[in-house]
């Protein structure tokens, strides 16, 4: 049981979200390959959050 309860921890991800989405840390080096890639993680998050939502209303609407 402690194994599935594992599974389903959403710490690392919401951790992720802050990271990705806070403010930057002057003391870490920047650059540009990073703030692409974080930038195209933040699009991606954000669709894959409205799609979801879509799925959900849609699901609810039936």
């Amino acid at each position: 049981m402690s194994r599935i309860l594992e599974l389903f921890k959403l710490g690392e991800v919401f951790r992720y979200f802050l990271r990705v989405f806070g403010k930057k840390d002057p003391s870490k080096p920047d650059s540009y390959n990073l703030r692409m890639m974080h930038g195209i993680n933040r699009i991606s998050i954000v669709m894959f959050l409205f799609c979801v939502t879509v799925m959900i209303i849609r699901a609810i609407m039936r």
